[in-house]
């Protein structure tokens, strides 16, 4: 078996990027993985000494079957890096486990990552590997299940998924202008992605995540969810480039748990609607939304 390459992109965050390295060296299969670090430029002066910071650490990192550093001297933002990244990725390897430096992930988070891209790597209805799960009680005999839209917190993907990923604004009336479709990538209604959608076009967010969302949407793909998260977002406590300090609802990692029966059945769990309608609602506010993935879709802009 092949494992996936890990892409981790950083920014200005040692402290976190340390804790995120720290947890993803924990994994059983680190040792056997490739582990590409994406630096971004610094946006302003000010961000130099904590970008430098990340860098002279980033230098450190063992642990891995390799370990390669690239880093932009200019400032890509968050939607570039990441969409310029895993398309290098795919591109040279053919699929790409995603990792941002705010994101604490399991002992079994690399297992669970190439057992889905293993599994589903000719099913091309099957666009991603989420990491992330919220926090429900959900009553199924599997460990994993089919959902109907993306998560940017860590995450996996093939290129013959990726290579679909459009960032032409002109698709998004297929959404806006059909009530019953807008509803649905709604998330019945729930949360207003419809509202990012209008934003990106204002140009007062730029998210490849929303990107991404809309052309698995499109394509009535379907990502694999853990049952419980193996993902933990260390980022809401104001330290992020567009997050805020926030009460966003978040389960304690179970360090114990592990992904071992995958879904039979390649559609839509027959508990997504439950799932949807079970989902906690948010308490950050709309701008926190628009600049950070709070349940599915948003990540960095």
């Amino acid at each position: 078996m092949s494992y996936a390459p890990i892409a981790l992109f950083v920014y200005n965050r040692p402290t976190h990027t340390r804790q995120t390295v720290a947890a993803l060296k924990k994994n059983g299969l680190a040792h056997q993985s490739d582990l590409i670090v994406y630096s971004d430029g610094p946006r302003i002066p000010e961000a130099r000494d904590a970008v430098g910071q990340v860098r002279d650490y980033i230098a450190t990192i063992d642990g891995f079957k390799s370990v390669t550093i690239i880093e932009h001297k200019e400032n890509k933002g968050l939607a570039s890096s990441i969409s310029e990244g895993v398309t290098q990725v795919c591109q040279q390897h053919g699929h790409v486990i995603v990792v941002e430096d705010d994101l604490a992930t399991s002992p079994y988070f690399l297992d669970y990552m190439n057992h889905g891209l293993d599994r589903f790597a000719c099913e091309d209805r099957v666009m991603q590997i989420a990491g992330y799960m919220f926090p429900l009680d959900l009553r199924t005999n599997e460990d994993a299940l089919f959902l109907p839209f993306i998560s940017s917190w860590g995450w996996a993907t093939w290129d013959r998924a990726w290579r679909h990923f459009d960032r032409r604004e002109d698709v998004f009336s297929q959404i806006l202008d059909d009530p019953s479709t807008k509803r649905r990538f709604d998330l019945n209604g729930r949360y207003k992605y419809s509202r990012i959608l209008k934003a990106q076009q204002q140009k007062t967010i730029d998210s490849w995540a929303i990107f991404w969302y809309v052309s698995v949407f499109l394509r009535h793909g379907i990502s694999l969810f853990p049952k419980k998260t193996m993902v933990r977002n260390l980022g809401f406590d104001g330290s992020g480039v567009n997050c805020t300090v926030s009460k966003f609802d978040q389960e304690e990692l179970d360090l114990e748990y592990r992904v071992s029966v995958l879904p039979e059945l390649i559609d839509v769990s027959p508990d997504a609607d439950s799932v949807i309608d079970s989902i906690p609602a948010t308490r950050l506010s709309f701008t926190s939304i628009l600049n950070r993935v709070t349940v599915a879709v948003l990540g960095r802009s």
